[in-house]
């Protein structure tokens, strides 16, 4: 297939030099410099890898100057309704539908490491956001027979022939249905688990405290509650939410995370422990003091925004789904932004950033809700100025 080409930029270009790049990755990942990694549990057996520092906190290594628009290649194609990345010796990507956690070979290729068992597709449900600790250990979020859950497993092999371990549930009980089950979860380096999660078509979930639907939830890698969460006992770190799809992070520990709105306003908010969005009270910028305002918002039609990444050069990058565009926010002033690739690569899923500073784009073109070209879905990558 002909590449298509980027109206601003440059051709999107093939990968050639996977194998170069991804090995650059590795060591990226391997010699940054993050916060001490949380203790290994007690009994547990050490990670046969180390990972590479959490995605989105924007503490990678990497270069200081802006992305570049221009420097687009193409790392993988042929997924199945993928849905997030995580870094390790090998790149990992969950898949939706089937449940499979894929390895990205050095070639561009992918191998399936494993499934996570029980898994309920339907609608917006299966197997979603994935993240690895310092450990190397793997965390999934995804639907199961009785709601949402938060598994951890362990990963085994080497890069290139990665398994997966057996499922410990972290956290369950989390509402689902056939929409607005969020799915998105990241680890900070202080060594907590931070899990967004939809108000699972109930809206007055979103604001009843004890419900852990329509919230972000925070807990410790063994899913206790920390103890200096907001509300004593609860793993409730905001609420007031219908479906977050997004999480990231400033240096500075500046939180950042993107909604999905219902038929107005879609929304980009700094999170606040404690905080209260405002949904289904108020969709998008209310101006009601019992809730924080969106620092962005757009027309639904316009956005779906879904994974978000901040890198070195503290831009915020926001990958939309009914969109099909790549929003970029200078987080010097957080309240604009700049459109790029608006209908080239269509639905975009997640954006991740990359040990070496890159973003990392996924597609999601083959999810029921898109129109796929031959290739899709892909793994795109955008580079930054030298």
């Amino acid at each position: 297939m002909t590449p298509r080409r980027n109206a601003i930029a440059a051709p999107i270009r093939r990968a050639a030099s996977a194998a170069a790049l991804i090995a650059a990755l590795v060591l990226a990942g391997c010699t940054a410099d993050p916060a001490p990694p949380p203790p290994t549990e007690p009994g547990s057996s050490p990670a046969t890898t180390t990972a590479a520092p959490p995605a989105g906190t924007a503490e990678q290594s990497g270069p200081n100057g802006p992305l570049d628009r221009t420097d687009v290649e193409v790392l993988a194609t042929g997924l199945d309704a993928p849905w997030s990345i995580a870094f390790a010796g090998n790149p990992l990507i969950s898949q939706r539908d089937d449940a499979r956690i894929l390895e990205l070979l050095p070639d561009g290729t992918t191998r399936p490491i494993g499934t996570v068992p029980d898994v309920v597709h339907g609608g917006e449900g299966g197997l979603l956001g994935i993240a690895l600790d310092f450990d190397g250990r793997l965390y999934a979020y995804s639907t199961g027979p009785d709601g949402n859950r938060v598994q951890r497993f362990e990963l085994t092999g080497e890069p290139g022939a990665y398994g997966l371990g057996d499922p410990e549930t972290i956290i369950d009980g989390i509402p689902a249905a056939s929409t607005h089950n969020g799915g998105r979860i990241a680890i900070r380096p202080d060594g907590h688990l931070y899990i967004a999660t939809g108000d699972a078509g109930q809206p007055q979930l979103a604001q009843d405290p004890s419900s852990l639907a329509g919230k972000i939830l925070r807990v410790t890698l063994d899913g206790d509650v920390p103890d200096d969460n907001p509300i004593a006992g609860s793993p409730v770190w905001s609420l007031g939410h219908r479906n977050v799809q997004g999480l990231a992070w400033t240096r500075n520990g500046t939180m950042y995370a993107s909604e999905f709105g219902a038929s107005t306003w879609d929304e980009l908010n700094i999170i606040e422990p404690g905080g209260n969005y405002g949904w289904p009270e108020v969709e998008g910028a209310g101006g009601d003091e019992r809730f924080i305002d969106p620092v962005q918002q757009w027309a639904t039609a316009d956005a779906s925004p879904s994974g978000i990444a901040i890198v070195p050069s503290n831009e915020l990058v926001i990958a939309n789904l009914r969109g099909q565009v790549v929003r970029v926010v200078r987080l010097g002033d957080p309240t604009t932004s700049e459109e790029w690739f608006a209908g080239e690569f269509g639905r975009i899923r997640d954006a991740v950033t990359a040990p070496d500073g890159s973003v990392w784009l996924l597609t999601n073109n083959t999810d029921g809700r898109g129109s796929p070209s031959a290739d899709d879905d892909r793994i795109i990558r955008i580079g930054y100025e030298h």
